[in-house]
């Protein structure tokens, strides 16, 4: 396995143009899954998956940019109308990722980015949705924890959840596509690109 990443598959090569895909992005809390989801958005090929969601909006949250916030009895409707291609309730709340704004990015050949747990990567994967499926990590659980640590936002308690959580998310990765270490942030953003096939060399330009 490289120092960098490790792919189940390597059959396509990823650089090359592939039309409308779904990328999925899953890694425990700290592996930078976040801030490479927000370079990606830098590029105007991506579109960015808005959950829907009932829980309340927080301070700063934005309708339509953040979240798509509902009352339960809307969510239920949309389950009902298949709206979802996966939905989960996590602490009282219910989460959907939609259906129609996935399937008219990818009709216009876009990358629809979706950031997501890895019990809804799995379900999406279980349901056989097709999309590329990207495991990101960190080198080990030591360099997670010091990662929580050096953000100063989160007490030892909280932090010791994240760990927990971290360790039975990564016993998962292998049902991931590819699996890509964030031991270096540039590299990591890099090997996404290429496996998304938004490269350069992949887009043409």
């Amino acid at each position: 396995m490289s120092a960098l990443f490790d792919s189940r598959f390597d059959g396509a090569d990823p650089s090359q143009p592939q039309g409308g895909r779904m990328l999925l992005i899953s890694g425990p809390s700290g592996s930078g899954k976040s801030t490479i989801c927000r370079r990606l958005l830098e590029d105007p090929r991506v579109v960015f998956s808005v959950s829907a969601t009932t829980r309340p909006a927080r301070r700063g949250e934005v309708d339509g940019k953040h979240y798509h916030f509902v009352d339960r009895s809307k969510f239920k409707r949309m389950l009902t109308e298949n709206a979802f291609i996966e939905s989960a309730e996590v602490h009282g709340n219910m989460y959907g990722t939609m259906r129609e704004p996935m399937e008219r990015a990818i009709a216009e050949g876009k990358v629809y980015l979706v950031e997501i747990d890895v019990q809804g990567a799995l379900q999406l994967r279980e349901l056989g949705t097709d999309g590329i499926y990207v495991f990101v990590d960190v080198p080990d659980i030591t360099e997670l924890r010091r990662r929580l640590e050096e953000r100063g936002t989160d007490s030892p308690e909280v932090i010791d959840r994240r760990v927990r959580k971290a360790e039975a998310e990564r016993q998962e990765r292998h049902r991931y596509d590819h699996i890509v270490v964030n031991d270096d942030l540039e590299r990591a953003y890099a090997r996404v690109q290429e496996l998304a096939g938004l490269t350069p060399e992949g887009s043409g330009r």
